[in-house]
C-alpha cells in the first residue's frame, strides 16, 4: 500500500515554511529571532488547523523543535546549548535555500530546452596500486602464493627419507628367530617373544611370525605360554614362508 504524505498549501515541509516566513517578513537568516519566528510559524498552523486541514507530523515537530530552542535560550546556564541548536537551525535553512535555487535553476533550464553536455575526455590507465594493507596481510597473502606454487611442484626427495630410512623386517625372518630361540628352551612367555624388538615394524612381523606358526602347527599357545611342537626329523619349515615341507 503507498504511504501518503500531506503538503500544506505549496509547502513542502516546515524547513520550506521557515524560510517562507523569514523572506516574507525580511529577517536576518544568519541572525535568526526564535520568538519572533516561533510566533509567525504557530499563527500559521492555527490558522491551518483552523480550515480544517491535516498538519503533517513534520510540522509540528519542527514546531516543539522551536519552542525548546526559545526555552533553553531564556536560561542562562543553558545559553551555550541554545546557540548550537540555533545555529544548527541556520545552517540546515542555509543549505536548504541553496538547493531551492539550484532546483529552480535546473526547472529553467529545462523549459529553455537547454542541455549542457561535456564530452567525454580520454584518461591515461592508471595501473599503480594505491591502497596501502598492513605487514600481516600482505605476508599472509605471500605465504598463500607460495603455497599454491609449492603444490604444483613434485614432492621434494627428503618427503620420503623417513620411509626410505626404516628398516624393512620380514615375517619370515622372525620365523626363523622365534624358532631357534623355541628349540633351546622349547617353551617361552607369550610376552618374551617380543622382548627384543626394537620398533613397529619388528613389533608387527613378529605378531604375524606368531600366527603364521600358530597356523602351521609348530607352536600352541596355553595362557601365557608358548609351546615349541616337536616334529619328526623328515619335517621342516621353510624358510621363506614358513608352511612345512615333507622331504622325500
Amino acid at each position: 500500500m503507498e504511504k501518503l504524505t500531506f503538503k500544506i498549501e505549496e509547502f513542502e515541509g516546515p524547513l520550506d515554511l521557515l524560510l517562507f516566513l523569514i523572506q516574507k517578513h525580511k529577517l536576518d537568516i544568519r541572525d535568526i529571532q526564535i520568538t519572533q519566528l516561533l510566533e509567525q510559524y504557530l499563527a500559521y498552523l492555527d490558522a491551518v488547523q483552523r480550515e480544517d486541514l491535516e498538519v503533517a507530523s513534520a510540522f509540528l515537530e519542527m514546531a516543539s523543535r522551536l519552542v525548546y530552542l526559545k526555552t533553553v535560550m531564556l536560561l542562562p546556564r543553558r545559553q551555550e546549548e541554545g546557540r548550537q541548536l540555533k545555529e544548527e537551525l541556520q545552517g540546515q535553512l542555509l543549505e536548504y535555500q541553496v538547493c531551492k535555487l539550484m532546483a529552480a535553476q535546473l526547472e529553467r533550464q529545462n523549459q529553455g530546452a537547454l542541455v549542457f553536455v561535456r564530452r567525454p575526455q580520454q584518461l591515461e590507465a592508471d595501473h599503480s596500486y594505491q591502497l596501502r594493507h598492513p605487514a600481516s596481510v600482505l605476508y599472509a597473502a605471500y605465504q598463500d602464493a607460495v603455497g599454491r606454487g609449492r603444490r604444483r611442484l613434485p614432492p621434494p626427495a627428503r618427503a620420503f627419507s623417513a620411509l626410505v630410512s626404516r628398516r624393512v623386517v620380514s615375517v619370515d625372518s622372525r620365523i626363523i628367530h622365534l624358532l631357534k630361540g623355541l628349540y633351546r628352551t622349547g617353551t617361552a612367555s607369550y610376552e618374551s617373544l617380543f622382548a627384543d624388538s626394537r620398533d613397529r615394524g619388528e613389533l608387527v612381523a613378529t605378531f604375524l611370525a606368531v600366527l603364521e606358526l600358530v597356523k602351521a602347527q609348530r607352536i600352541t599357545l596355553e595362557g601365557e605360554q608358548v609351546h615349541l611342537e616337536r616334529r619328526p626329523r623328515q619335517a621342516k619349515v621353510s624358510a621363506i614362508s614358513g608352511r612345512e615341507e615333507e622331504t622325500k
